[in-house]
Formats: C-alpha cells, structure tokens, sequence
C-alpha cells in the first residue's frame, strides 16, 4: 500500500513523487514487464485503447504477478456509476474520471466509488478483496484506500475548477494537456501563455483544497518529469507503454542507420 501511503503524506504537506505510467497495449506481458520497473502505479487507459473489463481484470493480475507494491488505476472510459464498480471489483486500487467539467460531475464519481452511507457503489464479490475471502478487510478500509482523481482536460473544467476542487472525496486532479490545449483552439501549443495560466490557476486552487497536481507526460522524456515536479506536480504519469515502445525502437533503428551511412 506504498501508493496510498505516499498519497495521504502527500495530502498531508508532504512532497513525495508518486510516478507511474500508462499501459494501452492490452498486453499482459507489457504490463507485467512495466510493473517490474518500480513505478508506483500503472493505469490502464480503457478511454483510449481496446480495454475491456475482463482484460483489464488480466492486467490487474499481471500488475500485482509483476510488483504487488506497483497501484493499478484505471482511466474509465467516462464517469459511469456502472464502469466504475465494476473496474473497483476487478481490482483497480484508484479511478480516474476523464472530462470532468462541473462541480456534480465530480459528486457523481465520489458517490460511484464509495460505499453506503457517503456513497451508492454496490456490494458484491469480485477479485477486489479475494472473491469473497477477504470481504471484512477491504470493506473496513474501502473509505480511506481507493484513489479517486479527477481529470481537467477542458477550458470548461478550468473556468469551474474552484466549484469542483470543494468536492469532498477527490484526491488529486490530472491535467490532461493534449485535450485541455484543443479545447482552448491551441493544439499541443504547451508553451503558449493561455496555457500556462490554466495551468498555474489549476495549481493554486490544488493548493487551497489540499488536492495532488498531477499531469502526464506525454512523451518518454525523464528531464520534463523533473522539470513538472520542480513546478509542482507530484503525481506524473510517464509516458504510455505504446509510445516508450515505439520510441525506443524508432531510434534504435534511426542510430544504426545513421552509423551504416558513415
């Protein structure tokens, strides 16, 4: 439970880098082999890839066969009470809400995650605690051990972030920088000041309400990691595992070809 330990210190003043990745091959051995690198979670991306709910449940399995101490999240195709309890039962440690544009948005995903009585999540066996086997002690830490983050990723979702920030049972907030950027006309212009100044205003209300900057980084780059933690980000997702693939193996090839030509 490193990752839950790291995320209440956090909440607590704390200034731990919680680092993960992104998996959206759907490839059990991808998984496993990532979740032996020692990233503190893996989220499995079921907004953008061919995930499913059985496969996410393999890639659960895979993560925990892998590093039991590695969190597997998942980014949920959207905010539905349905997919939510049903990711939960599969095993997800944390969800993560894609689109998160207004104040009952973020009560409706609080309110799919929890148990009666702050809650409506459904009780029923799955492999979340041991099909059965484990019901007492999960049910008794359920309330304080699921991770619930929310994502920004509309001009929308900044101009209403101080109404959603208040939302009671979130934990952190991810930027989700390519979509934030197309919904305010300026595509993957990270650099551009209108960016930057949602950025800086999703971090002061972070701050205020005792929330977890979080963003991922897109492109396997390790010194933008360090430079995002500098300006505040605790939790970064680092790259996916379909991009750190091709990448390698793109330049690999580039290299080899460059030196054949000398």
């Amino acid at each position: 439970m490193e990752f839950i330990e790291k995320v209440k210190r956090l909440k607590n003043g704390g200034n731990d880098l919680i680092l993960g990745s992104w998996i959206n091959s759907v490839s059990p051995i991808v998984t496993e082999i990532m979740s032996q690198s020692g990233f503190d979670f893996l989220c499995l991306d079921a907004e953008h890839s061919a995930l499913d709910y059985y496969t996410s449940l393999l890639l659960f399995q895979a993560i925990k066969a892998g590093n039991p101490g590695c969190a597997p999240l998942v980014r949920m195709q959207g905010n539905q009470y349905t997919d939510t309890k049903r990711y939960l039962d599969a095993g997800a440690l944390g969800v993560i809400a894609p689109l998160v544009n207004t104040r009952a948005e973020a009560e409706y995903l609080v309110e799919s995650v929890k148990y009666p009585p702050k809650g409506r999540r459904g009780v029923g066996y799955g492999r979340s605690h041991d099909y059965g086997f484990n019901f007492d002690n999960y049910m008794a830490g359920a309330e304080e051990n699921i991770f619930i983050a929310i994502q920004i990723e509309h001009i929308d979702g900044v101009k209403n972030f101080e109404e959603i920030a208040s939302v009671k049972g979130i934990d952190a907030v991810f930027i989700g920088p390519y979509d934030l950027t197309a919904s305010m006309g300026i595509t993957a212009q990270f650099n551009h000041p209108d960016y930057i100044a949602a950025l800086e205003h999703i971090i002061g209300i972070c701050r205020k309400h005792n929330l977890i900057n979080g963003i991922h980084v897109v492109q396997p780059n390790t010194d933008e990691v360090l430079q995002k933690y500098q300006m505040g980000y605790n939790l970064i997702a680092y790259s996916l595992d379909i991009t750190i693939l091709g990448t390698n193996c793109r330049n690999a090839v580039q290299t080899i070809q460059n030196e054949l030509k000398r």
